[in-house]
């Protein structure tokens, strides 16, 4: 018996090494990673090598999003210019989110920032309701509480009167949804599809969720930021509350550029020919708005492997002088994120970063928590909102914000699909750096005479969190 369980034993421990091997080489390139994966493998033996089958896997291939954009049947070869007004600054970033994203640059856009809830759905039932042609919706989360039925109950009014209403959600993050809930769309003429839908094979992609929030109406107003459909967002949560968040809300040339990643998403989701869309519908080669905000709609995802929003963000804090702003919900950046952001305090650049006083995920903030301690010791400035920040904001001086779907953390960087937009100018940022210092008014500094008062078991906790932050 016994050398039964010892031949058992070394079985175990032979497959178990090879598991170690085939993660180290999968994730060679991300030696961080890699080394999450081998701990987890290490003290979860064979359970761990499933769990890296469902959370770690990458084949960028399977994911990719360029059908439509390969078909040339989008006017993506508008010029990629960079304005000769701009600073230097802004140049540089320009150039790099055109390199990395192929997204160009438009200035005639009009930009509305919500930083409520109810605002963001009452501008935009407004919208929807005056509709006339089409209806694009890509939401992470669509929940079936009193938001969205209201939500459901007005897309299949417009899809009765004749609209093209297409809706796309993310299916990981809508499993208590039943999908009977989008009949009144279907029944009504409307299209609703799943982002990676209940198959096996997608069970094994179950770490790559589609993060993003887009809205295209007409092809002429778009909506992007951190806000999903739900009424805990509306502060309706019984214990997550008060909660702050903020949308976008545009019109301009941008929009195109919303309308190019909704349909790139739907088009893999619904595996439909882009023969369906006629470009000269959805793609208006004159649009007509006068605004004056330049943005960039810069993507990314597991599709890419080239944490495109990432490298943007970097570049905004490596170009700041005087100022770096920040609001997230999880703060779990990585080594390079991590480093850039002491190198600009050490540089005498002001770098304040605004957290939630009242956590959704309590192991993601035991994560966060650590990573504090490593920016505070640099003069960083935390702040915590006294509820659920869910804000993912970015300002770097007077000359650049960006506002989209992803947070500072590993997880938006590199294997959620996440959409931001960079805008340029003293007007947007001002604006947003109003926001952020009108929160800041109610938020309270985290302190190192606080942070040292944590108990043992916290911080016990917060090192055993940041080990797997690379895959929370």
């Amino acid at each position: 018996m016994n050398n039964i369980g010892s031949t058992i034993t070394i079985i175990v421990i032979a497959i178990n090494i090879v598991f170690i091997i085939t993660a180290v080489f999968f994730e060679r390139k991300k030696p961080v990673q890699a080394l999450s994966w081998v701990i987890t493998l290490s003290l979860l033996p064979l359970i761990g090598f499933f769990l890296y089958l469902l959370l770690g896997r990458k084949s960028y291939k399977q994911y990719s999003h360029k059908v439509f954009k390969n078909s040339n049947k989008i006017p993506y070869g508008r010029e990629i210019r960079v304005p000769e007004y701009s600073g230097e600054q802004m140049k540089q970033l320009m150039r790099l989110n055109a390199a990395t994203s192929q997204s160009p640059y438009t200035d005639n856009n009009e930009v509305v920032i919500f930083t409520s809830a109810q605002d963001k759905y009452s501008q935009l039932f407004k919208d929807l309701e005056e509709a006339r042609e089409s209806i694009h919706l890509l939401y992470f989360i669509l929940q079936n509480d009193n938001i969205g039925r209201k939500l459901i109950e007005l897309l299949a009014k417009k899809a009765k009167e004749g609209l093209e209403v297409r809706v796309l959600f993310d299916h990981g993050s809508n499993l208590l949804m039943p999908f009977k809930a989008y009949s009144p769309i279907v029944e009504n003429g409307g299209e609703v599809y799943t982002y990676f839908s209940n198959t096996i094979s997608n069970y094994l992609k179950v770490n790559f969720r589609n993060h993003r929030k887009i809205v295209v109406i007409d092809s002429r107003i778009g909506y992007t930021g951190g806000i999903n459909i739900g009424d805990e967002y509306l502060g309706y949560h019984r214990k997550i509350k008060p909660w702050r968040d903020t949308h976008l809300k545009m019109t301009g040339s941008s929009v195109l550029d919303l309308q190019l990643r909704f349909i790139e998403d739907w088009l893999y989701a619904s595996k439909q020919p882009s023969e369906r869309f006629d470009t000269s519908r959805y793609f208006p080669e004159t649009v007509n708005e006068k605004g004056k905000t330049g943005i960039q709609i810069v993507s990314s995802g597991p599709d890419t492997g080239g944490e495109e929003i990432k490298r943007g963000l970097l570049k905004m804090i490596s170009s700041a002088k005087q100022s770096i702003f920040i609001q997230t919900p999880y703060f779990v950046p990585d080594a390079t994120f991590l480093e850039a952001l002491q190198d600009a305090a050490l540089s005498g650049v002001e770098v304040v970063i605004q957290i939630p006083g009242v956590p959704d995920k309590n192991y993601v903030y035991k994560a966060t928590m650590s990573y504090v301690a490593d920016v505070m010791d640099y003069g960083i400035k935390v702040y915590l909102y006294p509820g659920f920040l869910h804000a993912k904001m970015m300002v770097v001086d007077d000359f650049c914000s960006a506002i989209g779907t992803a947070n500072i953390d590993m997880r938006s960087f590199s294997l959620n699909f996440e959409i931001d937009a960079f805008m340029y100018g003293e007007e947007i940022s001002r604006r947003c750096i109003k926001i952020f210092k009108d929160d800041l008014k109610i938020c309270s500094l985290l302190t190192k005479e606080e942070f040292q008062e944590r108990s043992v078991f916290s911080r016990i906790q917060e090192s055993v969190f940041r080990l797997f932050s690379p895959i929370l």
